[in-house]
């Protein structure tokens, strides 16, 4: 029985194979043979918006278009889910704010480098980048210090919102009251991030398949990417973990989603143990235990 939710466009098992090796060279997320309803649905629409006969002169236009680097910026907004909201996974924040941060205090300030940089990859529409904001602002001991978080997405309309920083009703499910108190103004159509917030988080474009602009990005202490590999394959896993390794310093930590593991895609982190979760360390070769 097949299903067909494609607007008159059906997609022959030769197209899906096209199309999936295409969007996955550009960007790592990998669709396997039963998902080519969802590739075919998610990609009629834009048949109709390009007056295209067929999911193969879509791939033609994918692959020689002079448009095609925006074609394929574009359709990122349709093929990813971007369910996020503010204090997701509170028992890693917990781990992060009583536990990982300290550690990275005690070391980083014993050699008077007050600097912290914290990358959010796969920051979606902006809760992840704000929430670490507002965690390390309630840190009294990070007064003083040069604080910089980055959050990056490979869609361009969820950048749009986490610049905006206006957020309704479903984002706040598990926030507390005092931190939409301390930390947003009300809107008519929302709660904003005030400038406090916004003004430690900057919001740009990345895909994490771009080595080059990766590598622009600078060294970081922390690395948050949640529920963001699940998209790849093995293969893809490897070379965009492999990439994270490169950008942490040596003892940095690499904060995956709850469901997420790199068994069987890496040794080049430690598990480490806290309290409140288990997080991913890169190895220190000179000072074991994290140097920072």
């Amino acid at each position: 029985m097949s299903f067909n939710f494609s607007n008159g466009h059906t997609m022959s098992d030769d197209e899906f194979c096209l199309l999936r090796d295409c969007i996955y060279g550009h960007c790592g997320i990998y669709f396997d043979s039963d998902s080519k309803y969802i590739l075919e649905k998610r990609l009629s629409g834009r048949l109709n918006d390009l007056n295209l006969l067929s999911f193969y002169d879509y791939y033609h236009y994918l692959k020689y278009n002079r448009n095609k680097d925006q074609e394929l910026m574009d359709i990122m907004d349709v093929l990813t889910t971007n369910e996020t909201y503010f204090f997701r996974e509170s028992f890693q924040l917990k781990a992060f704010t009583d536990e990982i941060i300290p550690e990275i205090i005690k070391i980083k300030g014993a050699r008077g480098n007050r600097s912290l940089r914290i990358w959010s990859a796969g920051c979606s529409t902006g809760e992840e980048p704000y929430t670490i904001a507002m965690l390390l602002s309630s840190i009294p001991e990070l007064k003083g210090w040069n604080i910089e978080i980055i959050g990056t997405d490979i869609s361009q309309r969820v950048l749009q919102h986490a610049r905006r920083a206006v957020y309704g009703k479903a984002s706040f499910r598990t926030t507390e009251d005092h931190y939409l108190r301390s930390f947003f103004i009300p809107q008519e159509d929302g709660y904003k991030v005030n400038d406090s917030i916004r003004k430690l988080v900057t919001i740009s474009h990345l895909n994490l398949f771009d080595t080059g602009r990766m590598n622009m990005l600078g060294k970081m202490d922390i690395i948050f990417c949640r529920n963001v590999i699940i998209y790849f394959d093995r293969a893809a896993k490897k070379r965009v973990v492999e990439s994270f390794h490169n950008a942490l310093y040596d003892g940095g930590f690499l904060l995956l989603g709850h469901s997420e593991s790199l068994m069987n895609v890496t040794t080049l982190f430690t598990l480490r143990h806290f309290k409140n979760d288990m997080i991913y360390q890169k190895p220190d070769r000179v000072f074991p235990g994290g140097a920072l």
